[in-house]
C-alpha cells in the first residue's frame, strides 16, 4: 500500500480482499500520528496513501465577500457530508452559554467591550473542533478573517483539507445586500430585485411596510466591502501559494465564481473537492 502503513493484524481472515477493514497509521508534520481514520472498503487493486486518506476528513474554509453565499453554500456541504459549520460568533455564545472557562474568559473581554484576542479564539477553535460532530471535518465561515489569524491557525497545528473562494464583485454585492427588504413582524425577507414583494414597499401578507435593516444600508455595505479587502483579501494569496508549495500541510484552493443559480454554484463547489479525490 503506497504512503499507509496497513496493520494486518486487523485483517479478518477469510474475507475477500476486497471487503477488508484496514487501520491506517499516517506520519504527520508534528509526528507519527496512529488513527483509525474510518472503515474503508478496499476494491481490488485499488492503493491507498496519505492524499486518499486526508480526503475522508472535509476540514473546509471559505472565503468570500459579506452576501458572496456563504452560508448557502454551506447548507449543502453541511448536508452532504454531515459536517457542522463553524461560525466564530456561535461558537463564542455557544461557550459563553455552558459557562466554560473559554467561554468565561471570553465574556470578560466582551462584557468590557473588547476585541476577544486572537489566540483565545483559537484555543476556542480548537476545543470546538475536538468535539464528536467535528469527526468528518467541518465548514469555517467567518475564521480566519485576517492573515495574522490564519497563520496562527496553521502554527496552532489546525489544518485544512480545503479553501473555497465565493468570487463575487463588488458590485454585485453591492445590489444583493442594499437591496435586502424585511418585514419586521414576521420576518419575512424580500429583494427588490431578485425576490420583489407584490406591492413596492409592502408586506405581502399584511401589507404592512417593509424595511431595510441598518446592515443592509449601501453605505454601511460599501464600508464592509473596503474592510473584507483590507483585511481579508489578503488571505486568497496566502492560501493560494500555501496551495502551491506542495506542503504535506497544504490545503486545495478552488476559487468558484458566486453567481448564478446557487444550484450551479453548488455543484461546481461539489467537483472541485471531488477533484481532490
Amino acid at each position: 500500500v503506497d504512503g499507509a502503513t496497513v496493520n494486518s493484524n486487523q485483517l479478518r481472515a477469510g474475507r475477500p480482499r476486497s471487503q477488508r477493514r484496514v487501520f491506517v497509521t499516517h506520519a504527520a508534520s508534528n509526528g507519527i500520528i496512529r488513527s483509525l481514520l474510518t472503515t474503508i472498503w478496499l476494491r481490488t487493486g485499488a492503493i491507498l496513501n496519505l492524499r486518499d486518506a486526508a480526503l475522508l476528513t472535509m476540514r473546509i474554509l471559505f472565503l468570500g465577500q459579506p452576501g458572496a453565499g456563504k452560508g448557502t453554500q454551506a447548507q449543502f456541504l453541511m448536508a452532504k457530508y454531515g459536517i457542522p459549520q463553524i461560525a466564530t460568533g456561535d461558537m463564542l455564545r455557544s461557550a459563553i452559554r455552558a459557562n466554560s472557562p473559554l467561554g468565561l474568559e471570553a465574556k470578560s473581554y466582551m462584557d468590557r467591550g473588547a476585541l476577544v484576542p486572537d489566540d483565545l479564539v483559537i484555543r476556542l477553535v480548537k476545543d470546538r473542533i475536538a468535539q464528536p460532530d467535528c469527526a468528518k471535518g467541518f465548514i469555517f465561515d467567518g475564521f480566519p478573517r485576517t492573515l495574522p489569524q490564519a497563520e496562527a491557525l496553521s502554527a496552532a497545528d489546525v489544518d485544512l483539507d480545503f479553501v473555497i473562494e465565493l468570487d463575487v464583485s463588488d458590485g454585485e454585492i453591492l445590489r444583493r445586500m442594499s437591496g435586502r427588504r424585511v418585514h419586521p413582524a414576521s420576518g419575512r425577507s424580500y429583494h427588490i430585485d431578485f425576490n420583489p414583494p407584490k406591492v413596492a414597499g409592502k408586506d405581502d401578507v399584511t401589507g404592512e411596510p417593509l424595511v431595510q435593516r441598518p446592515d443592509d444600508a449601501e453605505e454601511t455595505v460599501k464600508k464592509r466591502i473596503v474592510v473584507y479587502h483590507a483585511e481579508t483579501k489578503p488571505l486568497v494569496g496566502y492560501y493560494i501559494n500555501l496551495a502551491k508549495s506542495g506542503s504535506a500541510r497544504a490545503p486545495g484552493y478552488a476559487a468558484i465564481p458566486g453567481i448564478g443559480k446557487v444550484e450551479d454554484v453548488r455543484d461546481q463547489i461539489f467537483r472541485a473537492l471531488d477533484s481532490r479525490k
